[in-house]
């Protein structure tokens, strides 16, 4: 029986990854994906999509006949995933490079900051790793919230500037300074690093972002929680200081309100 919007009862195992989430069977498929992005970016962001999908099902219900917008998804993996799913879902990136050789039908060129939306207008708000690119996160989830109707989901992932992977490429050696870690890259790999702190790359933190978002009155919490941990998902970012380490990535599941 699937359960209504809202209830977190539906999860589309059909056209998912048929993976429990957490559990340690589904964070080491992610991760040997997230081996081969580079030389298998359809196979790793494909998977990443339906396990992105299969969480926000399960959290919401089915998407089938709603309306999702996918915010900086790149080459659209979340769209056609949401798409395939039976959604009306719509890509709105800021960077054209990143929406590749065959972005989705229909995808905006759009600045997360003003999207081109009226208000209240998705059932669905999705952000994947997005919010440690951009230079102001309260304006970008603001945005977020005020394009979902009251009662809707927002989804917002991103990598915190403490994890392990916080510098991306240059990742681990941010923790002995950015720079540093840049000019060591580019030693070993004979090129830049696409990623610059403060530029394209940003240090955002989980106990700031949980402060923020907990103080609006727009939004309720409905779940803060490690994106891939195997276990004990939600407990490790109740404990402040560690969780800056050992969550790897937030997953933030927020409802608008009425």
């Amino acid at each position: 029986m699937t359960a209504p919007p809202g209830t977190g009862g539906g999860r589309g195992r059909g056209t998912g990854t048929g993976l429990k989430d957490p559990s340690l069977r589904r964070s080491l498929a992610l991760f040997r994906a997230f081996r081969h992005e580079q030389d298998d970016p359809e196979g790793c962001y494909s998977l990443l999509a339906r396990d992105a999908a299969d969480q926000v099902e399960a959290y919401d219900g089915p998407v089938k006949g709603r309306t999702v917008v996918d915010v900086g998804g790149g080459g659209g993996w979340f769209t056609e995933e949401f798409r395939r799913r039976g959604a009306s879902a719509y890509l709105f990136e800021p960077d054209v490079g990143e929406l590749g050789e065959k972005p989705p039908e229909g995808a905006v060129v759009a600045d997360g900051y003003l999207l081109p939306l009226a208000d209240g207008v998705a059932d669905v708000c999705f952000s994947s790793n997005v919010l440690e690119h951009v230079a102001d996160p309260q304006t970008f989830l603001s945005e977020m919230v005020r394009v979902t109707r009251p009662g809707g989901l927002i989804y917002v992932s991103f990598t915190n500037w403490l994890s392990p992977w916080g510098g991306h490429e240059w990742a681990p050696w941010h923790y002995f300074g950015a720079e540093r870690a840049r000019a060591r890259y580019r030693r070993r790999t004979g090129k830049d690093a696409k990623h610059t702190l403060g530029e394209n790359l940003f240090a955002v933190h989980i106990g700031t972002t949980l402060r923020q978002v907990r103080a609006r009155d727009d939004v309720t919490v409905v779940s803060a929680r490690s994106r891939y941990w195997p276990f004990l998902a939600e407990t490790v970012v109740k404990a402040p200081g560690l969780r800056e380490f050992a969550t790897w990535n937030l997953l933030l599941i927020l409802r608008r309100c009425p």
